[in-house]
């Protein structure tokens, strides 16, 4: 943090009367100067003195590592109206010749006021798990991706290894959401393991919210992950990376005499070169895009646009030279907001958001598209010194248009005709109002009760929820506090997760309902390490969830699996210790113990993506003159063992009938004649006695980084990166056939190297 070197009183206005308080943002350049100053509270004239003050004032400068690093922070400055000065002392008779005169008073010097640095800002809520980009930047195998560290907090569960689709304490991928500064984002990563959809170098910082999250944030029963995007600064800078596969770059310039800000960002990613030796067949690609501009009208009132979007293509390139188009998606986001800043930190914001996604099918031609509208108003207001009150508004209109072909014959298959029902051209309405209060009963003590009400309207159905929730901080000791969150939650039915223009519609089977709880214990230790330890347990009810939900002895079909409701339970203990990585030795634990359940019907079993044990180890050690050395160790427990059932051997689901004609509807004779192949293949896989579970995984991410550190807090680092260094391979469930019998199926070996440059200037 820097520290003044002089007084930093500026003078008082002349013509003002009475006291009054300025809150500054400075910029302390590397040099101790200031490089940019502005009000964010206070009134004229004495806001105007204090920046036109700022400039001259001297700091020593805030360091990392040793080295003299730009900082920007938040400086009260305080202003007492000048008491009325005694009368003026008379002044001395000259003396008579040949006598001394008498001296004088002797002038005092000013008193040097001690000034009051503060940051100002929301506490993170009780049982969420925050991680800054700074921090995220040395974690090995994130690729410096503030987004990529959400696997490696507790209580998160991979799909796969390294695959940006999770479990959220129990809840399947389509029920945890994404949001950056509020903005609900349809797909947070690009495809094949890439990065996020945002340059890390906007964003801030990441908050997880596994249950209970803030009122603010509903219509998911999973967790939450919200990025936050830094403020805009008002002085030129900006970073650039270079990689194997991608390059991105992200700048900012002040404009309008320092009132505006804007930036413009983006990736590119170019992997042909990559997958030409390793991977000849596939073709991959994406982009995005970030834009920003700010103006303040006044040190109150700001007025800002905010435009994202991203592209995403895979494609697997048949023998013939067809082009079989796995994933093709766009979206953008367009967000303009006028923020309203008050005296103690409150803040007012209203914001209308536009939308388009749009996805392609196999053939290339538009699958489903989607536009919407949305609006919010968000405040957060101190009421006093131990009471803060948060309210808001937000609705939101999107219009589907989908067209899911039915295979290219007239008579679709059961799991094809499931699709068409899930997928509907539709106009979706959801609306919603929330309100909370933090309470500071005492200084020990933090409450904080909110409840939120949604309506939802889809296809001509319509369900109005309300969730309470209520979260709590009691400080023990020190060192020791008790955390608590409770929430309900309701969403209506999902799918796999988000794809740009095609989602789940209609309100069919009722939304599902979510009741989310945990109690845990927060410790602040010796050397800087803070830790947590929490008990959970979620209800899931109504609950659709197509990859948890197949049955261990059953082949249905994803698109049936989707159709499927029931109850899910999940109950575990989690532990996160963590010394900051961008410390010389820092690191972190983050251990999960879970279990994970689904009730279909009559039938309760472990959901098929249940870990037991997830456990990641990382650690960083700075080994002097700019260079630094880490790594992870990622553990997995198996998942319940699952089984591909194919009835020859042959590679390929083979359909009963005889005359493998899949156009023809079933008859009631294929129906039977499936059911004796299935029940016949399942009795032979008993006999094999296969273990429960699949085989447990282990990998481990290394990372080298060199930097060179320059003036004003400019660097260039080359980093040398490999996720899954081991080349440890996954495996997802076993094939089976009378044939052949049963062989594992697995991923990988799937190792990302990377080798690349960065810059900041």
């Amino acid at each position: 943090m820097p520290s003044p070197l002089g007084p930093t009183e500026p003078p008082y206005p002349p013509g003002a009367t009475g006291d009054a308080t300025v809150v500054l943002r400075i910029v302390v350049r590397a040099d101790g100067t200031v490089g940019e100053a502005e009000a964010v509270a206070g009134v004229e004239p004495f806001a105007g003195a204090a920046v036109q003050a700022a400039p001259s004032w001297q700091f020593e400068p805030a360091r990392r590592d040793g080295r003299p690093v730009a900082a920007r922070i938040l400086l009260r400055v305080a202003f007492r109206a000048p008491a009325p000065g005694p009368r003026p002392p008379a002044m001395p008779r000259p003396a008579p010749p040949g006598e001394r005169a008498a001296p004088g008073p002797r002038a005092q010097a000013p008193a040097e006021r001690a000034i009051d640095v503060v940051v100002l800002g929301e506490r993170a809520a009780p049982m969420t798990t925050s991680m800054t980009r700074e921090e995220v930047r040395q974690m090995p195998g994130a690729f410096g991706d503030p987004f990529r560290a959400i696997e490696a907090m507790p209580g998160v569960t991979p799909i796969a290894s390294g695959v940006p689709y999770f479990f959220v304490r129990g809840a399947p991928p389509g029920n945890v959401g994404y949001f950056v500064d509020g903005v609900r984002v349809p797909l947070l990563y690009h495809v094949a393991l890439g990065p996020s959809v945002i340059h890390p170098a906007l964003i801030e910082r990441v908050d997880l919210h596994p249950g209970g999250f803030p009122a603010r944030f509903g219509r998911y029963t999973g967790g939450i992950v919200a990025g936050e995007t830094r403020e805009p600064e008002r002085l030129f800078h900006g970073e650039a990376n270079l990689r194997l596969f991608d390059a991105g770059a992200l700048v900012e310039a002040p404009w309008a005499g320092g009132r505006g800000a804007a930036l413009v960002g983006g990736r590119y990613a170019y992997p042909g070169a990559l997958l030409s030796l390793s991977s000849p067949g596939v073709e991959l690609g994406y982009w995005d895009y970030q834009a920003r501009v700010t103006y303040d009208l006044s040190p109150y009132d700001r007025l800002g646009l905010f435009a994202f979007g991203s592209h995403d293509y895979l494609a697997e390139i048949e023998d013939d030279g067809d082009i079989d188009v796995v994933l093709a998606g766009d979206f953008h986001r367009l967000d303009l907001r006028y923020d309203r800043s008050f005296g103690r930190g409150g803040r007012l914001r209203h914001a209308v958001t536009l939308g388009y996604d749009e996805s392609s099918n196999q053939d290339g031609e538009r699958a489903g598209r989607a536009r919407l509208v949305g609006a919010r108003v968000e405040l957060s207001a101190p009421a006093s010194e131990r009471i803060t009150v948060r309210a808001g508004a937000d609705a939101q209109l999107e219009r589907f248009d989908i067209d899911i072909r039915e295979n290219d014959g007239d008579h679709p298959s059961r799991n094809d005709r499931a699709f068409a029902r899930l997928f509907t051209s539709r106009e979706d309405l959801a609306a919603g109002l929330w309100a909370d209060v933090v309470v500071r009963a005492t200084p020990e003590l933090e409450v904080v009760p909110g409840l939120r009400g949604d309506l939802f309207a889809s296809d001509g159905a319509a369900e109005i929820t309300a969730d309470p929730r209520l979260a709590t901080r009691l400080a023990v000791t020190p060192g020791v506090a008790l955390l608590s969150a409770f929430g309900v939650t309701h969403q209506p039915p999902s799918f796999l997760g988000a794809v740009p223009g095609l989602q789940v519609g209609g309100l069919r089977g009722g939304v599902q309902t979510g009741l989310l709880a945990s109690a845990g214990v927060e410790l602040r230790l010796p050397e800087g390490i803070q830790a947590t330890v929490t008990a959970f347990r979620s209800g899931f009810f109504d609950l659709s969830d197509a990859l948890g939900s197949r049955l261990p002895a059953t082949d249905v079909g994803l698109g049936q699996r989707a159709e499927l409701r029931g109850l899910g339970s999940t109950h575990g203990v989690e532990l996160h210790a963590h010394r900051s990585l961008s410390k010389r030795l820092g690191g972190f634990v983050s251990y999960t113990l879970s279990r994970s359940v689904r009730h279909i019907g009559r039938e309760t079993f472990d959901s098929a993506f249940d870990r037991r044990h997830v456990l990641n180890l990382a650690a960083a050690y700075d080994l002097g003159r700019g260079f630094k050395l880490g790594g992870r160790a990622v553990f997995y427990s198996g998942v319940p063992m699952t089984i591909d059932y194919r009835i020859w051997g042959n590679g390929d689901r083979t359909d009963p009938r005889p005359d493998n004609d899949e156009d023809r509807p079933d008859t009631e004779e294929d129906i039977r004649r499936r059911e004796r192949l299935r029940a016949q293949i399942a009795r032979y896989v008993r006999n094999l006695d296969l273990p429960e579970r699949l085989p447990a995984f282990f990998r481990l991410d290394l990372r080298l980084e060199k930097r060179w550190v320059f003036d004003e807090g400019r660097w260039i680092a080359l980093t040398i990166e490999v996720l899954n260094a081991t080349a440890g391979k996954e495996t997802l469930q076993y094939e089976c056939s009378i044939l052949r019998g049963c062989e594992p199926e697995e991923l990988g070996p799937i190792v990302i190297p990377s080798i690349g440059g960065e810059a900041s200037f």
